[in-house]
């Protein structure tokens, strides 16, 4: 056990939507907890950048290959015991991404039906090892986008910026429904992953959150 009261075996998921900074404090957290991270692959994603030239014939393979991904990084971090930081959730595949592509038709009900009851045989059972606490992180949307530009990803840039807008809606939504687990919710207008003072607020709020789940 560390000064904040987090278990050496925790496991820990950061979420949020694209350009919140998931992964800057995913990589913070494991630095200061001396815990191993768990990043989202997108460089050798095969279908990610067909994705976001063509939402309709891509995204149901898009999201069969983040499901199949992140249910094998779950079921490694738990066989080694704990002790990871997550960046990104398995929930927020089909939470907000594969049902917005399904409400607004780029992806078939057919694959949406199928996709779902994927999830729900390989995610919604007492056997998959569900995260300690979820670090949700949000902010407005100006601020967002801010950050997109300032990453620099052409395929995320050159996106409309409406698919951003919903995407900051269903967020909204999602975290609010949300119960899978413990939930810790962080504006990222409210902390500095450089600041070791907002740093070690941040760790004992993750302590105490975990602490109400081990009661």
């Amino acid at each position: 056990m560390n000064p904040y009261h987090i278990p050496k075996n925790a496991l820990i998921t950061v979420a949020g939507t694209v350009g919140v900074g998931k992964s800057t404090l995913t990589a913070a957290l494991a630095e200061h907890l001396s815990f191993q991270t768990s990043l989202e692959q997108v460089d050798h994603n095969p279908y990610l950048e067909k994705f976001y030239h063509d939402f309709e014939r891509w995204s149901f393979h898009l999201q069969i290959y983040f499901l199949a991904e992140r249910f094998k990084e779950q079921k490694k971090m738990f066989e080694m015991g704990g002790g990871f930081v997550q960046d990104r959730s398995i929930y927020e595949d089909t939470g907000i991404f594969a049902k917005m592509h399904a409400d607004q038709g780029t992806m078939s009900k057919t694959d949406y039906e199928t996709y779902t009851s994927l999830y729900e045989a390989m995610v919604m059972t007492p056997y998959f090892p569900h995260p300690d606490v979820l670090i949700y992180i949000e902010g407005s949307l100006p601020s967002i986008l801010a950050r997109i530009q300032e990453r620099g990803r052409e395929m995320e840039i050159q996106t409309d910026v409406g698919y951003w807008e919903q995407m900051h809606r269903r967020y909204s939504v999602w975290i609010n429904e949300f119960s899978a687990c413990p939930v810790l919710r962080l504006n990222i207008d409210d902390y500095d992953v450089h600041d070791p003072a907002s740093m070690t607020g941040i760790l004992g709020q993750v302590g105490r959150t975990i602490g109400k789940k081990l009661l």
